[in-house]
């Protein structure tokens, strides 16, 4: 039995890894191109496990994932031409990546996915201002399947080597970007993976090492884990996209995304997308290290603001804000209600009493466990939830059809945030509603906001039943 195992030690050890195809077979030398660029990269080891990070470095046979052809043709897809509107099928992309649009019910695209793609797709770097609902996320998600789709993978392949990396401030934001590139991906035989704090480490790292990564999707904090620990390579990366710079900078992720971007091939080697909500000097700062000549898209605010989404204020007390919530959800019979606070907790208690009093909640704040979020919002999405009660951060990333009124308990004291805020309802085209309580703790707040949207809001008092006492419960 000893001798048994030595023999597999020996042969574990010294065993060539396989190119990814026959073809790459035939042509490849005795030793992997990549390992003789980069010998001592191979036997850096895993922080935890001392063998780990070799193993995934050995390339594995790539298994075909391609799907099986489905019975869907280009000409299933018909969008009619439209004056001042832009098609899909006005650029070149694959028939598996229209497919998948078709699937999605997007026959034109928004004013941000018309103007990026217009200049990605012809492989040139892009800074986009645009607030959340425009349609951002496809937009680059497009670009990057078309990019990988058009350039062939190395004929050596190796695990945990990325070859788009996206970045993004939140956990939420991560799962929903992962969850989009997962739909516009299903025909393609693309590998979309995510990382997130909170969540299973070892769990995540199985992923790793089952499959090759084509897209990967992370929050800078658990990206450098993985990085650190030699499971994760980032030498390869043809894209990179930073979603939602100017709230990486508030939260003081800059740093991370820095040690990240240094471990990406230069920028003159890889396409970098830089979106931001804002163009404040110190994200045009970071733009102007990380890109080369972008193309600059800019998408007003005010439009997303104003045109699909009915803005109402209330001038109330604090001491009757619970009342004055309680009773706009029970007296008009909403179902899908967001509710923001600026503390977490405030959100606390907001839904421990709306829970209470019969009205189920629950609450999306930094102090929620990421498994328990995912839960969270899987019930919210399936109407098990009613209202949803979040901060800012939490808030940022959650994109859920149907929410027909996003009320702010506490106004921001970030304008920008606002416009986040609201952006949850009116989605798509759709109408939506959302009611502000200003009180005399933050009534401050209401003129930035108002000079931001650039329209002014009118202020009201509540109707004397909204600010009836809420009925004991047994």
């Amino acid at each position: 039995m000893t001798v048994l195992k030595a023999l597999k030690k020996i042969f574990s050890h010294n065993a060539a890894p396989q190119p990814a195809t026959q073809a790459a077979a035939d042509a490849a030398p005795a030793i992997p191109a990549r390992e003789q660029e980069t010998p001592a990269r191979a036997e850096r080891p895993s922080a935890r496990q001392p063998e780990r990070a070799e193993k995934s470095r050995h390339p594995r046979p790539k298994k075909d994932k391609a799907p099986a052809v489905p019975a869907w043709k280009r000409e299933d897809f018909q969008v009619e031409a439209a004056e001042g509107k832009t098609r899909f099928h006005d650029f070149q992309l694959s028939d598996s990546l229209m497919h998948a649009i078709h699937d999605l019910g997007f026959p034109y695209c928004t004013p941000i996915q018309a103007q990026v793609l217009g200049y990605t797709l012809k492989g040139r770097d892009a800074i986009g201002r645009a607030q959340t609902g425009t349609g951002k996320t496809a937009a680059f998600l497009i670009s990057t399947i078309t990019q990988l789709q058009q350039t062939p993978p190395p004929a050596e392949r190796y695990m945990g080597e990325p070859r788009a990396l996206i970045i993004a401030p939140t956990r939420e934001l991560v799962v929903q970007i992962a969850k989009d590139a997962a739909d516009l991906t299903k025909y393609t035989g693309l590998n979309v993976m995510s990382f997130v704090g909170g969540m299973d480490f070892d769990k995540q790292l199985k992923a790793l090492e089952s499959r090759f990564c084509d897209i990967l999707v992370a929050t800078p904090g658990r990206l450098l884990d993985f990085n650190q620990r030699g499971e994760v390579h980032l030498d390869m990366v043809e894209v990179m996209v930073l979603d939602e710079a100017d709230r990486m900078l508030d939260m003081g992720f800059i740093p991370q995304v820095r040690q990240i971007i240094r471990q990406t091939p230069p920028k003159s080697e890889r396409q970098t997308l830089l979106f931001s909500a804002t163009f404040t000097e110190d994200v045009m700062n970071l733009a102007k290290q990380w890109t080369t000549d972008p193309a600059i898209v800019e998408i007003e605010p005010e439009n997303v603001a104003s045109d699909t989404v009915e803005q109402h204020v209330y001038a109330v007390a604090s001491s009757d804000k619970y009342k004055l919530l309680y009773n706009l959800i029970d007296q008009n019979d909403w179902t899908r209600v967001m509710v923001f606070a600026n503390r977490k907790d405030e959100v606390r208690r907001i839904e421990e009493r709306l829970t209470r009093d019969g009205i189920s909640a629950a609450q999306m704040s930094g102090d929620v466990p990421q498994h328990k979020r995912i839960k969270v919002l899987e019930g919210f999405r399936e109407g098990k939830i009613r209202v949803l009660v979040a901060t800012d951060v939490a808030g940022r990333g959650i994109h859920v059809d149907a929410i027909s009124h996003v009320i702010n308990f506490t106004l921001p004291e970030d304008p920008d945030d606002y416009v986040h805020r609201i952006g949850r309802t009116g989605r798509a085209g759709s109408s939506g509603t959302s009611i502000s309580f200003a009180g005399e703790d933050d009534a401050f707040a209401l003129p930035p906001i108002e000079e931001l949207i650039g329209r002014k809001i009118h202020c009201e008092m509540p109707p004397a039943e909204l600010l009836a006492a809420v009925p004991r419960r047994a």
